[in-house]
């Protein structure tokens, strides 16, 4: 199963789109699950497919050996004539976020290695931020090592920060925090917590991401499929 780690120095491409119905997400998840199964490109190594949970939509968190394999599968007649015609009929927005793995963190409970797998039960969150260039590694940092804080909240049990690179479908420079949780009810009640009951140290982490980040916008997600080369 795939691994988030800072160590492999894959680029990660995270493929997030939406969509305004539960049916039309069904056919998204049909339709990248085909793709993913087929999947021969040179330097693809993983693909994981993603439903969306608070809202319609998917995300697919793909690890490539670099940036000129993705490009060339970008240029592809496949990717050009069938596969972007087909998911702009059934999205309301298609973001392709390319990243590098800035930082990790897990809880002591949750294994070795922050695994993403249908076999597991995480809830997955997946926020993106914008933020202006020349603050991206002070927002990568405030949302990385300062949040040393969240080992403490219940449910919680890794997140890691992605630096982003390049994107289409999204404007500037922005970061990514993709994390895991034991339930939805241990996230909803992390969120829920009024600004004056969280401890120190979350008051000034969050304060620090309100003043660097521009925007922000997230969704849950279970992990229903994934495929490596190989397989």
């Amino acid at each position: 199963m795939p691994i988030i780690s800072t160590e492999d120095q894959h680029l990660t491409v995270l493929n997030l789109f939406t969509t305004d119905a539960p049916e039309k997400q069904d056919k998204l998840l049909a339709e990248m699950r085909k793709i993913v199964d087929a999947a021969t490109y040179e330097g693809w190594i993983s693909s994981t497919v993603h439903a969306g949970q608070d809202k319609p939509g998917t995300a697919n968190f793909i690890q490539w050996r670099s940036g000129e394999d993705l490009q060339a599968r970008y240029a592809g007649e496949e990717f050009k004539h069938r596969t972007l015609p087909v998911f702009g009929e059934i999205t309301t927005s298609i973001r392709l976020l390319q990243n590098e793995i800035a930082f990790t963190q897990r809880h002591p409970s949750a294994g070795e290695a922050i695994e993403i797998s249908p076999t597991r039960d995480d809830l997955t969150v997946i926020e993106v931020f914008g933020v202006a260039e020349g603050d991206q590694g002070d927002l990568v940092d405030a949302l990385g090592p300062s949040q040393d804080w969240l080992l403490d909240v219940p449910g919680y049990r890794s997140h890691s920060v992605l630096r982003g690179l390049a994107a289409r479908g999204l404007e500037g420079s922005f970061v990514v925090v993709y994390s895991q949780w034991a339930d939805k009810d241990s996230y909803d009640a992390f969120r829920a917590v009024p600004r004056s009951e969280q401890s120190p140290a979350r008051q000034k982490s969050q304060a620090r991401v309100e003043a660097l980040a521009t925007s922000s916008d997230w969704n849950t997600y279970r992990v229903v499929h994934t495929r490596s080369a190989g397989q």
